[in-house]
């Protein structure tokens, strides 16, 4: 069981990260800011580059594309990690990211709009769905073939 410190974040909000395997971690974290509305990580304090951190840790250049990595630029959100992989995703997906579509009045417009950039950005749909409760979404693949619905 995890302490509470464990548990906790800065100022008390729980965290944790997302991570997910890729190929392509720079390809897959570029379509993921699109639907979280996230940006890339900055490197840590001291460094302007990711390239100057790795190269103060020693990490070859062939390495430095394994890991790309994504925030909620209001910092409420998890950390997004993606890692390379040297096998090619084979099943379906037991767990997957609903993404709301941005703004505050979410209407079937705005979903397919959202819809529309995550396919520019390399996304593919699956289906339309409704629910029991006149609920609508869109099931959708990222570059990867990972499962997504947006609604």
């Amino acid at each position: 069981m995890l302490s509470d410190s464990a548990r906790e974040g800065v100022d008390g909000v729980a965290t944790f990260q997302l991570p997910f395997d890729a190929t392509d971690p720079a390809a897959l974290a570029r379509f993921w800011a699109v639907a979280l509305g996230y940006v890339e990580q900055p490197p840590p304090p001291g460094f302007d580059t990711w390239d100057a951190f790795a190269d103060s840790a020693g990490v070859p250049p062939a390495r430095r594309g394994d890991y790309a990595a994504l925030v909620d630029p209001e910092g409420s959100g998890p950390r997004v990690l993606f890692q390379r992989v040297p096998e090619p995703r084979t099943a379906k997906n037991r767990v997957h990211v609903d993404v709301p579509a941005s703004g505050p009045d979410r209407d079937w417009a705005t979903v397919l709009g959202h819809v529309e950039r995550l396919v520019a950005a390399g996304g593919s749909v699956v289906a339309e769905r409704s629910g029991p409760f006149g609920e609508h979404w869109v099931v959708m693949q990222d570059p990867e073939g990972n499962e997504l619905c947006v609604q």
